[in-house]
């Protein structure tokens, strides 16, 4: 059975990424940063693991992995000149060290996985230039930069590739959908006239987990309603 580890793994993308996987037949580890417990079953097992801790452990894993999915972000969309630069430090440790601090804490058990797959997040707002991202963008586009780097290095073992998503109805985005009009609002930027899903971006994680993409590597993928390659 192919073992895989999706940080962050208790919610929004990460859980439908741990359910798809999971009914496929995978076992999956599930990292989660909240006090109340989730529910365990036989093929997703999940274990509390904050990535801003000095120092964490990935014991509960088994000594071979198929797959790493870092899942972690946040969204916070102010002007630029209310952003401290605390704030760009605190977002680029969560999204970018954490990322890079999990990555080598499981690389030996990745390299020996026939076909290994790293899966990272990256957002629209980096290739497309979007007001009131900056702290997002500047997080993300460092995430874009090592994608490529370490596609690069850690080939032709193991695969490293980044989802690039819009606006997606997940609980990290609730407070930019909380009414119908947000939702509709948001909808129509998009030239697919609508808000993606979980299922939308879990569904291109799972593909690229598998062995259908083995020669894809170093790739930013969009999935993001059309709103980077044309207007709507």
């Amino acid at each position: 059975m192919e073992n895989y580890l999706i940080i962050g793994g208790s919610s929004g993308i990460g859980q439908e990424l741990a359910n798809q996987l999971a009914a496929a037949g995978k076992q999956v580890y599930a990292t989660y940063n909240r006090k109340e417990p989730v529910q365990q079953n036989s093929t997703i097992r999940y274990y509390p693991l904050n990535v801003l801790d000095e120092t964490i452990s990935v014991d509960f894993l088994p000594e071979e992995l198929s797959g790493l999915v870092y899942c972690p972000g946040s969204i916070s969309l102010r002007p630029f000149e209310r952003i401290k630069p605390a704030d760009f430090e605190a977002d680029f440790k969560l999204q970018v060290v954490g990322a890079v601090k999990l990555i080598q804490m499981v690389l030996p058990r990745l390299k020996k996985a026939a076909n290994a797959s790293i899966v990272l997040f990256s957002t629209v707002a980096v290739q497309t230039g979007l007001p009131f991202h900056t702290q997002i963008a500047a997080s993300k586009g460092a995430i874009e930069g090592l994608t490529k780097a370490l596609a690069a290095e850690l080939a032709p073992k193991i695969r490293v590739n980044c989802i690039a998503p819009s606006l997606t109805d997940t609980p990290l985005a609730a407070s930019l959908l909380n009414t119908e009009q947000k939702v509709e609002a948001n909808a129509q930027r998009h030239p697919l006239k609508r808000i993606g899903t979980a299922a939308d971006i879990a569904n291109m994680a799972g593909f690229l987990l598998s062995e259908k993409t083995s020669w894809i590597t170093g790739q930013i993928l969009h999935v993001d309603g059309g709103m980077s390659a044309i207007k709507g």
